[in-house]
């Protein structure tokens, strides 16, 4: 079952072509890494799925019925990493799309933030200020406010930017976690090639047109990632 249909999306930036008549879909369930060079319309891909740009042309069909809303997880810049609040607030303030005109959460909301701390390790430094835990955390604690503001999609934006590859590993080996065990549907945009081939289920190239989507191993025959594989970067156990 496709939950995300994009046909023929056009956007310009100004008089700067960012997206060229891009088509694909999202499978339910799946783990979908972006990859492509700076430059390429990642982030304004991600930015036009979730109606935040406007297209020139083409359209995005999202399931919502099937998949409810979407959790976002965009890059974190320097203010967010020095937001004075506490983790279980960061968390919590996932859920105030889903609060209505309410001042304040449900029960239900207080509960799913709690499991979801609990399904990413948070719960023992809830208490903490947001900005004095270290990179790995933060971006933890981003994943968890994304899960909770999410119905079954997440769509993250180079979530792992700036990160030791420890951290790193850490977080992707989670997020394939909730694709595989808990049926949700990933979309990340990555510059990590690597890992893109570790741990998704297909990959999508972009160089503002779509040059390639498909499974890792086919994606290793195309001319990018075969030069990737020759500079020793595709070496997996």
């Amino acid at each position: 079952m496709d939950v995300i249909v994009c046909r023929n999306l056009t956007v310009r930036n100004e008089r700067t072509l960012a997206l060229d008549d891009v088509s694909f879909s999202v499978h339910k369930g799946e783990f979908l890494t972006i990859v492509g060079e700076n430059g390429a319309g990642k982030s304004t891909l991600v930015k036009t799925i979730l109606g935040m740009t406007a297209p020139d042309a083409g359209s995005v069909e999202i399931d919502t019925h099937t998949v409810g809303r979407i959790g976002y997880m965009p890059q974190q810049s320097s203010a967010q990493r020095d937001f004075p609040a506490s983790v279980r607030e960061v968390v919590l303030s996932g859920c105030v799309g889903g609060t209505g005109f309410l001042p304040f959460y449900s029960r239900a909301q207080k509960a799913a933030a709690r499991a979801n701390m609990d399904l990413l390790g948070v719960t023992s430094f809830a208490k903490k200020n947001y900005r004095a835990l270290s990179g790995g955390q933060q971006q933890r604690v981003l994943l968890c406010r994304a899960l909770c503001a999410a119905g079954e999609v997440l769509l993250l934006d180079e979530p792992t930017t700036g990160l030791d590859p420890l951290v790193t590993k850490e977080l992707y080996t989670t997020v394939k976690h909730l694709s595989a065990e808990h049926g949700m549907t990933v979309v990340m945009v990555s510059h990590d090639v690597d890992a893109a081939l570790r741990y998704s289920d297909r990959i999508l190239h972009l160089a503002t047109s779509l040059k390639f989507i498909g499974t890792p191993a086919d994606f290793l025959q195309t001319p990018f990632g075969a030069a990737f594989s020759e500079e020793g970067g595709a070496q997996h156990d």
